[in-house]
């Protein structure tokens, strides 16, 4: 399952570019799992009196437990979330807390400074708006993307030079 598509020449119309942080999805599904699979094995461990003996392990504390875990583990899929969706005419980017559609027109450029954990777009009033779902982790495939929505951009301009031109004419 691919998430990013090579976007060139005619087909930017058609192919959107999608994105989301492999390598962060990944060890964040694995260490949901280990949250719940202690939970489970503390809850399923502890019964009986606790060390100072004057209250007992019970079923609901067991099932609090893993409850517990649970919902420690949403917390952790939260990071999951990251995603970058680009077409010919706006970015879309959602980070942890929601979405921002940004059009074209209004960006400066896409930048992945060295360093830096993410890439960002960069607006012409000097905003500067973080992809969280573009990370250096991912290495080739955050360049691979980078280059995807550069080329969006440099395509969506030269559209908009070719159609200021022929207004001008």
């Amino acid at each position: 399952m691919a998430d990013w598509v090579p976007v060139t020449g005619p087909q930017l119309d058609e192919a959107p570019v999608t994105a989301s942080g492999r390598r962060a999805r990944r060890i964040a599904r694995i260490s949901a799992v280990a949250v719940v699979l202690v939970s489970v094995a503390l809850a399923l461990t502890l019964r009986g009196k606790t060390d100072s003996g004057d209250s007992y392990f019970r079923p609901e504390d067991q099932i609090a437990m893993v409850l517990l875990g649970l919902l420690a583990a949403a917390g952790v899929l939260w990071f999951t979330r990251p995603r970058v969706v680009a077409d010919a005419h706006t970015v879309r980017v959602r980070n942890l807390l929601g979405w921002v559609e940004v059009p074209w027109e209004i960006v400066a450029a896409v930048r992945f400074d060295r360093g830096h954990p993410w890439a960002s777009l960069e607006l012409l009033d000097d905003d500067v708006i973080s992809m969280m779902a573009v990370q250096a982790a991912d290495k080739e495939y955050a360049v691979a993307t980078v280059r995807a929505l550069r080329a969006l951009l440099a395509a969506h301009r030269a559209r908009n030079a070719a159609g200021t031109g022929a207004e001008a004419g």
